[in-house]
């Protein structure tokens, strides 16, 4: 990348962002989902709503009086009989009695995971959002709600423990989400991981204790949407809006944040029969849509919007991945869930994939020469009136969801290319595991765009002279003396040959790069699969095992030894990581994708089908 380019795309970078952060520097934006994985590990310790020492508060009485903005003419469900979308999974063939034990022994070893975590949950975090893994401690980093017992409900269902799935509905059918301490609630969390927890457990168990816990949560967290144009307060301030004060959409706001309602307020209005969550969440598409190919990047929105005066295009950071991601992973999804009802998220879907297959996604510089794909980051400016785009060749766990989403996106629109690109993406963390010295994929690292998708010959001396680069020493006359500066930076800072840079080297128990893995093979049943799942699974629980529990780690480069850890176990660890490793090794009937799709938490709800 020539000098000039870096500089700008670097100081474009920086503004953006520091011009968010100080906005929002009154609130804390580490997210386990949506953040860039860029702070330290004490400050996502902390979590998005860790303004403890606050008294508890309730809004029971705000939940009783009518709105201040009341919604003016109220949207409707779609009527009439659903599409019969095209086939999602495909046909598994007889399976041989030794493949069905050597499957049987990998799940229930999944499955012994999964209850070594619960029962010390159970034991010393009981009601709690999460148990500290390491010493036996308890925090509450989502409003004090019991994040790890909702997540993991349908989980416990799945894995066909029905003892302790009624004990969990018992107890979550006594929390009260109409009270709490914190200041601050991050909707975006509270809507993935509790509505959505709580509908997927009911639409598997038809309990209907659920159905009304669901209907509670649904109930709050509409509140944070009675502001003048009925956008949601994304960080919505709990304390007033208990004292009835008067609330207004937040002028910067994360795009997953404020785009990531739609199967879960559809499925809502879906099985209570109330549009109004519908009409919430329509009323935040529809804006999306008719501003979409009017952005910086006609097709995708930027990182950050502009919830207040509905300004979704003025930014100049694009990515499918952290503080976007769910955006797009639920237009697809959603087009499943309401059986293609709703022709305007299909639509949306291949407008953004036009445009990220464009721009976003590259083939990386490999040893192996695999024909494998990432998905960047890109910065638009412009030089001399004219749209200039740069790519941020970065890889980020978190953007692994990308390959299960372009697949199964690629089946409902019957795309060939959207399949063949999921399966590179979904390659391409695969590869990334297996490169790691503990076979362990780090948050964030940044690698070498090939020059032609078609034909990507290994070049050693190509990618320790971009080391040096990114590294920020710059490139001398001597090249001999340049190599030996990209060997010292290799040394020092452990990175495999074809990466470039490891900014962020925690694994924080992250789930996306098994979801895509799952998601694949259910689609595909390519045969290589499961052994990588399972490869996959051994070093992630061999590494993260502690005497109770399972902990993120702090450092995924280090070669010999145990890794050190953060002393953090989030509720997706249960509630979607275990849990696609389980159904990995399960038979395809089970949460079969032509039946149910997955909403960003791991959580399957019922598709509306013929």
């Amino acid at each position: 990348m020539p000098p000039l380019a870096r500089r700008w795309g670097a100081a474009l970078l920086i503004a953006c962002v520091t011009c968010f952060m100080l906005f929002t520097s009154h609130r804390n934006l580490e997210l386990a989902r949506t953040k860039f994985s860029s702070s330290s590990p004490s400050s996502a310790d902390a979590g998005p709503d860790s303004d403890l020492g606050s008294p508890p508060v309730s809004i029971r009485d705000r939940l009783q009086k009518p709105p201040q903005y009341p919604v003016t003419k109220m949207r409707q469900l779609p009527t009439g009989p659903p599409s019969r979308l095209p086939t999602v999974q495909t046909t598994f063939g007889p399976e041989s009695d030794n493949d069905r034990k050597v499957r049987l022994e990998r799940q229930a070893a999944v499955k012994d995971a999964f209850l070594r975590c619960w029962s010390s949950y159970r034991a010393k975090a009981w009601m709690s959002d999460e148990l500290e893994p390491v010493n036996g401690g308890r925090k509450d980093t989502f409003g004090g709600w019991g994040a790890t017992l909702i997540d993991s409900l349908d989980t416990l269902w799945i894995m066909g423990l029905k003892d302790q799935f009624y004990e969990a509905v018992a107890a979550a059918a006594n929390i009260s989400f109409e009270t709490t301490s914190r200041a601050e609630i991050n909707v975006f969390e509270t809507n993935i991981r509790y509505l959505g927890g709580f509908l997927a457990a009911y639409d598997l168990s038809g309990d209907k204790r659920l159905l009304q816990k669901a209907k509670e949560v649904g109930e709050v967290l509409y509140l944070a949407f009675d502001t003048p144009n009925r956008m949601p307060q994304t960080r919505w301030n709990f304390h007033d809006a208990s004292r009835g004060e008067r609330q207004v959409a937040h002028d910067a706001v994360l795009l997953a944040e404020i785009g990531s309602f739609s199967l879960e307020f559809i499925r809502l209005s879906m099985l209570t029969g109330d549009p109004k969550w519908f009409d919430a969440v329509q009323n935040i598409m529809e804006a999306l849509q008719k501003q979409q190919q009017k952005t910086r990047l006609p097709g995708m929105w930027p990182v950050v919007v502009d919830a207040r005066r509905m300004d979704f295009g003025r930014h100049n950071h694009y990515t499918l991945g952290a503080m976007a991601d769910s955006l797009y992973e639920y237009l697809p999804k959603t087009h499943a869930l309401v059986g293609g009802l709703l022709p305007m998220y299909a639509d949306m879907y291949n407008a953004a994939m036009d445009t990220a297959i464009r721009y976003n996604l590259f083939r990386p510089m490999v040893p192996e020469q695999k024909d494998i794909l990432m998905a960047g980051m890109v910065l638009v400016g412009s030089e001399n009136g004219k749209r200039v785009t740069q790519l941020r060749p970065e890889g980020q766990h978190l953007a692994c969801f990308t390959g299960g989403m372009l697949a199964l996106g690629g089946k409902l629109v019957q795309n060939d290319t959207h399949l063949q690109k999921g399966e590179q993406l979904m390659d391409g963390c695969v590869w990334a595991y297996k490169s790691m010295p503990l076979g362990i994929m780090p948050e964030v690292f940044h690698v070498l765009p090939c020059d032609s998708t078609d034909h990507c010959p290994w070049d050693e001396e190509k990618w320790k002279l971009a080391v040096v680069e990114e590294a920020g020493w710059g490139l001398s006359d001597n090249k001999e003396n340049d190599l030996h500066k990209a060997n010292r930076i290799i040394n020092h800072k452990r990175l495999p040959q074809g990466f470039v840079s490891i900014p962020d080297a925690r694994y924080i128990l992250r789930p996306e790069a098994i979801e895509s893995v799952f998601l694949l093979y259910r689609m595909t049943g390519r045969r290589d699969l499961p052994d990588s799942a399972w490869a996959m699974f051994q070093t992630i629980d061999s590494n993260t095992r502690t005497e109770l529990a399972n902990s993120a780690l702090l450092d995924v480069t280090v070669k010999g030894g145990k890794p050190p850890m953060i002393h953090s176990m989030e509720s997706f660890w249960l509630g979607e990581t275990l849990k696609y490793f389980y159904l990995m090794f399960s038979e395809p009937d089970l949460v079969n994708l032509d039946e149910f799709v997955f909403n960003t938490e791991a959580h399957p709800f019922k598709r509306l089908i013929p």
